[in-house]
């Protein structure tokens, strides 16, 4: 399996199983505290099944890329651990929305962002689009690209 992100048919990007792991320990740990260990992850998974149903050394072969067929029972295990569906790991679309997603709730962990957001509830729509415009404007300035909520061809 390649290690390299590929452009899918219908223009979602395809990530290797490795890529979508890693992705998921790096997205499901707030700024503050530090990255759960691949030991966290088996022992927090086997306690859940009642059993050994995955170790932290096979954890780290997926991560890294070193095992690339893994069983569903762990797939599912994994996704279970990291609050998505399987599919996450299947089904490259699916991937794509769930990391919108997970980009979302990260954004909305930051108390800055947050107390923007809530304070845009209630402004017209215009308003929202004057602010989404601004906002756009600064993304510009700290050279950060487009808007990471939305996706290319909606507004």
């Amino acid at each position: 399996m390649s290690s390299a992100t590929e452009q899918g048919a219908g223009g979602e990007v395809s990530r290797t199983l490795a890529q979508k792991l890693d992705h998921l320990f790096r997205a499901a740990t707030p700024q503050d505290q530090k990255t759960p260990s691949h030991e966290d992850v088996a022992a927090a998974i086997n306690i859940a099944a009642g059993e050994r149903a995955i170790s932290a050394t096979y954890i780290w072969q997926l991560r890294t890329g070193r095992k690339t067929n893994p069983t569903m029972k762990h797939l599912e295990a994994l996704a279970r651990y990291f609050g998505v569906s399987p599919a996450y790991f299947l089904d490259n679309e699916q991937a794509q929305r769930i990391d919108e997603q997970l980009a979302l709730l990260q954004a909305l962990k930051e108390s800055d962002v947050r107390n923007i957001a809530l304070r845009a509830h209630g402004l017209s729509g215009s308003s929202r689009q004057t602010l989404a415009g601004v906002v756009d404007q600064l993304r510009k300035l700290e050279g950060l690209g487009d808007d990471p909520g939305t996706r290319s061809g909606e507004a």
